[in-house]
C-alpha cells in the first residue's frame, strides 16, 4: 500500500456522519448504498481530509465540494458572499484520518463570525470580515460530480494528457469504447471528436462518453492522487463496465492514484468484481454504508476475497 493512500477515517461530525468510522482502503474503492443514505457526503469528506494540508487549503476544499462542477474553475470563485454562506452551512467538520487530523468549525458570539480550523491539532481563528483565501486546489487531488466535468474541465484536465504524450494512448482508449470515433481533440475552446472524417462537438455523443474522456483525463491529470467519482456508472451503458473499470484499474496503478467511486447500480458492482479477478488485482475494496436500528450509519467493508466470494454465494452486498 502506498504512503500517501488513505487507508481509513474517524468522521465525528460532518453532514449526515456522527462518530462514523471506515477503513480497509485500498488503491480503488468503491461505495455503495441505499439512495439518499450519505454516500456522496462520505467522498465529500474524504476529499476534505485528504485536501487539508493548510488553512487555505481546508477552506478551498469545502467551498470545492459546492462547485466540484467547476473545480478547476473555483479560483475565480472564492471568497464571495455565496462561498462565505457555503461555510457557514457546513457548520462544522471534524475528521482524523491515517494521513489528517481535520477540524472546521462556525462559531458566532456577541454578532462576531469566526472560523476555527485545526491542521493536525495546529489551531488557527479567523474573523469572517478578515476572510481572504488563496485559492489554489492541489492539481493532483480531482472530484467529479454526478454531472461529470463542463467543457472546460475537460479541456484543462486534457493538458494533463498532452502533458505527458498520451494523445495517442487516450484515442486508444475512445476507440476501445466507439470504434466510430477517430481521434479526440480540443478545437478551439471546445471538445471535439472526428468521426467519418468530419469533426463533431462531443454533445452530440452523449454524456457517456464525456464521463468517460472525462474520468480517463483525471486519471492523468492525478498522477501521485486522489480522484474521486460520485455516480461513475452516469451514462456508461452496461456493456461498457467492464472495459472502464478495466481503465481504472490498469492506468490507477500505473500513475499511482488512489481512487473512490460511487454508485447505484448492481451491474457495476458485479463488474468491478468481476475485471479485478480477471485482472488478479487484489488492491480494491468495496465499502456498503448502511443503518443500524438506531439509523446511525455504519460500514460493511470487503476486501478482494471478501466481495468475490459474496458473490459468488449470490449474497446481497448492495444495501437497496
Amino acid at each position: 500500500m502506498n504512503e500517501h493512500f488513505l487507508t481509513e477515517i474517524e468522521i465525528t461530525q460532518f453532514k449526515c456522519f456522527t462518530c462514523f468510522k471506515a477503513s480497509g482502503f485500498k488503491r480503488v474503492n468503491l461505495i455503495g448504498g441505499k439512495n439518499n443514505i450519505g454516500k456522496t457526503a462520505f467522498m465529500e469528506a474524504c476529499y476534505i481530509n485528504v485536501h487539508s494540508v493548510n488553512v487555505d487549503k481546508i477552506l478551498t476544499a469545502i467551498i470545492n465540494t459546492k462547485y466540484s462542477r467547476e473545480f478547476l474553475n473555483i479560483a475565480a470563485k472564492i471568497g464571495s458572499i455565496n462561498d462565505q454562506r457555503y461555510l457557514d452551512s457546513i457548520e462544522n467538520y471534524l475528521a482524523k484520518s491515517n494521513l489528517k487530523n481535520i477540524e472546521f468549525a462556525v462559531v458566532k458570539k456577541s454578532g462576531i463570525k469566526e472560523y476555527k480550523v485545526s491542521v493536525d491539532n495546529t489551531d488557527y481563528v479567523i474573523n469572517a470580515n478578515n476572510l481572504s483565501i488563496d485559492a489554489n486546489s492541489i492539481y493532483n487531488i480531482m472530484y467529479i460530480d454526478n454531472f461529470g466535468c463542463d467543457n472546460g474541465g475537460l479541456i484543462r484536465l486534457y493538458q494533463a494528457v498532452q502533458k505527458q504524450d498520451q494523445e495517442n494512448q487516450l484515442n486508444d482508449y475512445i476507440y476501445e469504447f466507439d470504434n466510430s470515433i477517430e481521434i479526440f481533440k480540443v478545437i478551439g475552446d471546445k471538445p471535439q471528436c472526428k468521426t467519418n472524417g468530419e469533426y463533431r462537438d462531443i454533445v452530440e455523443f452523449g454524456d457517456g462518453l464525456r464521463h468517460y474522456i472525462s474520468i480517463i483525463c483525471a486519471l492523468y491529470a492525478c498522477e501521485n492522487g486522489y480522484l474521486f467519482i460520485d455516480e461513475i456508472d452516469n451514462g456508461i451503458h452496461y456493456t461498457q463496465l467492464d472495459r472502464l473499470w478495466e481503465l481504472i484499474l490498469t492506468l490507477s496503478k500505473k500513475i499511482n492514484c488512489q481512487v473512490f467511486a460511487v454508485t447505484h447500480s448492481k451491474e457495476m458492482l458485479e463488474s468491478f468484481a468481476r475485471v479485478a479477478e480477471k485482472l488478479k488485482e487484489p488492491d480494491i475494496s468495496y465499502t456498503l454504508l448502511v443503518k443500524n436500528k438506531q439509523q446511525e450509519i455504519k460500514t460493511i467493508a470487503m476486501n478482494y476475497e471478501v466481495l468475490l466470494n459474496s458473490l459468488a454465494q449470490e449474497h446481497e452486498v448492495r444495501g437497496w
